[in-house]
């Protein structure tokens, strides 16, 4: 049995590799944001209290999806270990959620801010059919192989907002890293590699 925590700066394939991990391992990579909605969904109590702060345009309060997280966590499909994808975000979460459950290992993913930059902001997607691409991968110029549609650039994609993203994780996430070291509980795996490279360092962290 293994409760996982993922850490990392947006770019370090949290996403990529917590589905992969939670396949290898079968058990439930639980989302903060697809909790929400679902609670919401199913009106229960905090769901719908939740509901409330989402159609006003306001941020769901900690106590609110911790309240969600702990329902979550007691549903049968977690009894053998689940992965937390973007929870805790903050100290006092990551306080509230020793209160209910018991994390085994947190794995830090770490990679290098100008690589994420690098990665991030040359992303391109066709506005047509969705396909993803990378500049550096392009041949035939910035088009979409399947219909030949000129790729876009989304907004969150832009170097000015991936450093602000980056600012706001080291301002309120990265403190995580020392919390979880300070218990013994946080391996760091670099993320230079392919997916398939980090993928065998992820095992390793977890079962080492």
């Amino acid at each position: 049995m293994s409760n996982i925590i993922f850490l990392g700066p947006p770019g370090a394939g949290k996403g990529t590799q917590a589905q992969l991990l939670a396949k290898e391992l079968g058990i439930p990579q639980i989302s903060t944001g697809e909790i929400l909605r679902k609670a919401m969904r199913e009106g229960t109590k905090t769901g719908l209290e939740a509901k409330r702060y989402v159609e006003s345009g306001a941020l769901v309060p900690d106590d609110v999806v911790i309240a969600i997280v702990r329902e979550r966590l007691q549903e049968p499909d977690c009894a053998n270990g689940y992965m937390l994808d973007g929870f805790p975000r903050t100290v006092y979460q990551a306080d509230e959620l020793a209160k209910f459950a018991k994390i085994d290992v947190a794995i830090e993913l770490q990679l290098a801010d100008d690589i994420i930059i690098e990665r991030l902001s040359g992303r391109r997607i066709c506005p047509k059919c969705g396909a993803t691409y990378h500049i550096s991968h392009l041949k035939n110029g910035e088009v979409c192989e399947n219909d030949g549609e000129k790729l876009v650039q989304r907004p969150d994609d832009s170097e000015a907002t991936i450093r602000n993203r980056l600012r706001v994780y080291q301002d309120q996430t990265a403190p995580l890293i020392s919390y979880y070291k300070e218990r013994g509980l946080l391996k760091a795996v670099n993320c230079e590699g392919t997916v398939e490279q980090n993928f065998a360092k992820v095992l390793e962290a977890v079962n080492g």
